[in-house]
């Protein structure tokens, strides 16, 4: 009988990882409230949000964020927006993780990066935090810096003393222009990790 009790639980055990495998978290990081919403540092909001306009589903309030979800031929899609504030975004990352029983190879972080020039993309499977406090704290909370995160260049156009104006400041009309085109590939971005995975994502996008 042990036997049928060894296949039973073998099944269990690999109809969960096949699960896991077929979820994914996609985290947008942002700051709440009105006088933030158009800011450089929300780009990971803004992206979440084109993500879950095209696929026609709303975000909805939920413990320790905004979740939407979506299937896209058979894979789960979560997105998430922190409603913690930016330097505690690793809360919400790790209970949806839990929640959901995700694991951290299928979770995409999105933030802004100001190493990077405007509109540049570059996605990763680990890495620092850059400085970043959104980043930092999901380092903290999982313990580990091994995560797949997606950087969206916001540049460093910035005087001396005035990084965190620019940071928190709103897009000037230039780039206002070209965000959509860049939502677009940001939104192909994420169906890509979810359908062909981290490495093709990254072959095909980076620096584009």
């Amino acid at each position: 009988m042990n036997w049928i009790k060894n296949l039973f639980t073998k099944n269990t055990i690999s109809e969960k990882a096949e699960e896991m495998s077929k979820k994914f978290l996609i985290v947008g990081l942002g700051n709440i409230g009105a006088e933030y919403v158009n800011t450089r540092h929300n780009i990971g909001f803004k992206i979440v949000d084109y993500v879950a306009s095209k696929q026609g589903v709303s975000f909805e309030t939920a413990k320790l964020g905004a979740v939407a979800e979506f299937t896209i031929k058979g894979r789960k899609l979560i997105l998430l927006k922190p409603n913690t504030y930016m330097n505690l975004s690793g809360k919400a990352v790790h209970y949806w993780m839990q929640k959901e029983n995700i694991a951290k190879e299928n979770i995409l972080v999105i933030t802004d990066d100001l190493n990077l020039a405007f509109g540049t993309i570059r996605i990763k499977s680990k890495g620092s935090d850059g400085g970043h406090n959104g980043l930092k704290n999901i380092q903290l909370i999982l313990n580990t810096s091994e995560y797949p995160r997606f950087r969206f260049g916001i540049s460093d156009e910035f005087k001396k003393g005035q990084q965190v104006d620019y940071v928190l400041g709103e897009w000037n009309e230039t780039e206002k222009e070209k965000l959509p085109e860049r939502f677009e590939v940001a939104k192909q971005i994420v169906e890509s990790f979810a359908l062909a995975g981290l490495n093709e994502t990254m072959n095909s996008f980076n620096g584009k």
